[in-house]
């Protein structure tokens, strides 16, 4: 991730939680290694997808779809360091966590209610549909810097290039 949140690490090129290895400086937060993650995680998807509930692939590729969205906003100006951490979280930790957890589950107890009142099976999808409040907030907050960014472009435009005040 970024350089600044590595400071005191011994080894930044350790592993990620998916198996990818972190790149020193941030090449790995290029929108291409961010394009890969999200590729990585279909194809894991893709693959375990005879055992996931049709719902949990569903909600996990819009999931997907979502951040890719927020990655492609990087075309009109660099994602944030609070956008990255985010999609970083989402890409290297908590979806593939969450869906090797569930696939974890031996399958005839996937529908067994816990004591939680809740199913292994509902407890996934709760979790997805929290994963993808938390990409759609980041998707907003994207778009509305890029509304902001704009607003503001045009507040300069005209202060330039209309008269001022205190033009003599």
């Amino acid at each position: 991730m970024v350089n600044w949140l590595r400071r005191g690490h011994d080894n930044p090129a350790a592993s990620a939680p998916n198996g990818a290895a972190v790149v020193d400086g941030d090449a790995g937060d290029s929108p291409e290694a961010l394009r890969t993650s999200v590729a990585a995680l279909v194809a894991f998807v893709n693959r375990s997808a005879g055992q996931l509930p049709v719902a949990a692939v569903v909600r996990t590729r819009r999931l997907t779809d979502t951040l890719s969205e927020v990655i492609d906003t990087s075309a009109v100006r660099p994602l944030d360091v609070y956008a990255l951490i985010s999609l970083r979280g989402t890409l290297d930790d908590y979806l593939p966590t969450t869906l090797r957890g569930y696939l974890a589950v031996a399958a005839d107890l996937r529908e067994q209610v816990r004591a939680s009142g809740r199913t292994a099976t509902q407890s996934l999808l709760e979790q997805l549909d929290a994963l993808q409040t938390s990409a759609s907030s980041v998707l907003v907050a994207a778009r509305d810097q890029d509304v902001d960014a704009l607003m503001t472009q045009g507040s300069f435009l005209r202060t330039k290039f209309s008269g001022s005040d205190l033009d003599l």
